[in-house]
């Protein structure tokens, strides 16, 4: 049976690893958002969390990672939304957040994967990166 373009959710690292350092923040969404590119590219509607949970701390007053704030929503905001996805695909190195996304996916009957290359290609979908990858 050929394969439908799938909802996936990027889950990778966020604050692990970095101090709660902007720049470092910075790269670990930059690497989100790649990850979530190539998915497009290949065909699947990707999201990440932080597409919609930075947004809504900025607009709650949300002052630093870590906050009362962040901790009300960051979390809570991936994870209803991955109620709603069809996979996950984990990035990157070491994540609380994101292995606590994987460990829902499976309670939840969804799939993972652990590599890009992993994600089976929708049937009749035609990579749209223009050689770019």
């Amino acid at each position: 049976m050929p394969q439908s373009p799938l909802m996936i959710l990027v889950a990778g690292p966020y604050r692990s690893g970095t101090g709660d350092d902007p720049a470092k923040l910075a790269a670990n969404v930059r690497a989100m958002n790649e990850a979530a590119l190539a998915l497009y590219r290949a065909g699947h509607l990707p999201v990440t969390g932080e597409a919609l949970a930075l947004p809504l701390l900025e607009a709650a007053g949300s002052t630093a990672p870590g906050d009362p704030l962040f901790d009300e929503l960051f979390h809570p905001v991936a994870e209803r939304l991955l109620d709603r996805c069809d996979a996950v695909l984990r990035i990157g190195g070491p994540s609380q957040g994101a292995d606590r996304m994987i460990a829902r996916a499976h309670a939840l009957g969804k799939k993972t994967y652990g590599d890009l290359a992993d994600v089976p290609r929708p049937a009749d979908v035609h990579d749209t990166s223009g050689g770019r990858r």
